[in-house]
């Protein structure tokens, strides 16, 4: 029995890694509507260039609690956009940027202000919440 698990893992890597090889060129920006997609080196690029505050959130596919940010995320991304940028990154695309940031548990909130981590927020939390971490951020 641990042989076909083990066999069964080989091949979800194998697909995983294929997927990833087909994936968009690394360090593009990649916007769905007020939010981009960051991957490792867009993500240090934004944070190097952006005098805005950047709020990012850490998920993952699978996650349950994430399904039911995104569209707090979104609705946040539309109300405050001039102001904050909105940035996602997928911890299973980018595990270096999860580990970096010690990204534990999805969904995880940060909030950079002039590149610098200065909130964090884990788990999923009511909107008013993101929200009052928003303003508290706004100039």
């Amino acid at each position: 029995m641990s042989h076909e698990f083990d066999e069964e893992i080989e091949k979800i890597k194998e697909k995983k890694l294929k997927e990833l090889l087909k994936s968009p060129e690394k360090g593009n920006v990649i916007r769905k509507g007020n939010i981009v997609n960051l991957d490792f080196a867009s993500f240090k690029s934004l944070l190097k260039s952006e005098s805005r505050p950047i709020l990012v959130d850490f998920w993952a596919e699978w996650c349950g609690p994430c399904r039911m940010l995104a569209p707090i995320f979104e609705k946040l991304s539309e109300k405050y956009s001039d102001k904050v940028v909105f940035a996602k990154v997928n911890v299973d695309e980018c595990p270096d940027l999860a580990e970096e940031y010690g990204v534990m548990a999805v969904p995880t909130l940060i909030l950079f202000a002039n590149g610098i981590e200065v909130e964090r927020i884990i788990g999923l939390v009511p909107e008013k919440r993101i929200e009052s971490l928003i303003k508290k951020y706004l100039k």
